[in-house]
């Protein structure tokens, strides 16, 4: 039996459907449709009961999801039992542009420093695209931010920053009300293709607050220089990079409450490299301390 065939049902299981599940295991319906076919085969019994286009498990299914599940372990543990303590061979990981920049250098000090042998791969990325690249076993981890929905169980995460949207403003308006600056300067929008760049438009919609746009970007690095130089104001989440230097900025709390977004590392439980993705979680965590 193909060990793929049952991790697509669980993940089938899981969404109640096809299409998603094809959608985070980056394959076809199709494809998906044909593994649950031959596993049902490889039973003896239908698994899934379908229902336009939803699935749910069958009497069967349901007794098979959680021996499936247990499979799914061993060989995870199998895998682990298989690396090389020394942690030697590549890492690959993924990190979004803030951390990159943050948090990323200084765990990979650290990291390198006690496993000398270990190569690491760095596939920089936004944080949807590195999800989905963990999904699908292309990368071992990332530092990315926490998805805006409820993490499947096969997802391991761990918060290592909490950034709070804030108003960034030039230093000379620091005493201004953050809500009257976002009314009536110029807005450099933090892009609203990005997490927090929609985190930004939720909160604006929340208050009520209508603003005057001028820009539209997803480097925080630039918008904080453009709003050095005077072209205007930014609701952008606090993320801990450092400026360009000779910047003379103040980041303003928000009035209203807002949850933070939360920055971290993601990977697949049944990873072969969940051992060292938790030493890398050790040594992120002290670099987190800002």
């Amino acid at each position: 039996m193909d060990t793929a065939w049952l991790r697509s049902f669980l993940l089938v299981v899981e969404a109640g459907s096809m299409a998603e599940a094809a959608r985070r295991l980056d394959i076809t319906p199709a494809a998906v449709a044909k593994q649950l076919r031959n596993l049902e085969r490889e039973v003896g019994t239908p698994l899934l009961a379908r229902s336009g286009r939803t699935v749910r498990p069958t009497d069967a299914g349901h007794r098979v999801t959680g021996i499936a599940r247990s499979l799914q372990a061993d060989l995870a543990q199998l895998k682990r039992s298989a690396f090389d303590e020394k942690m030697q061979g590549e890492l690959r990981l993924g990190t979004i542009s803030t951390a990159l920049h943050s948090l990323v250098p200084d765990m990979l000090a650290r990291l390198v420093k006690r496993h000398p042998r270990l190569r690491v791969f760095i596939q920089p990325g936004m944080s949807m695209d590195l999800y989905d690249a963990v999904q699908s076993e292309a990368l071992d981890a990332a530092v990315c931010l926490h998805p805006q929905f409820e993490l499947p169980k096969t997802f391991y995460w761990q918060t290592l920053r909490e950034e709070p949207l804030v108003v960034l403003v030039p230093q000379r308006l620091a005493r201004r009300d953050p809500h009257d600056l976002l009314r009536r300067e110029p807005l450099i929008r933090y892009d609203r293709t990005q997490w927090g760049g929609r985190q930004a438009e939720d909160y604006l919609r929340k208050v009520g607050i209508v603003p005057h746009e001028r820009f539209e970007l997803s480097s925080l690095a630039a918008i904080a220089m453009m709003v050095d130089r005077g072209l205007g104001v930014s609701l952008a989440p606090d993320a801990g990079s450092p400026w360009p230097g000779g910047l003379r900025l103040a980041k303003l709390p928000l009035p209203v409450s807002m949850a933070p977004r939360l920055v971290g590392v993601l990977c697949l439980r049944s990873s072969a490299r969940m051992a060292l993705v938790r030493r890398m979680v050790e040594l992120a965590q002290a670099a987190a301390v800002r």
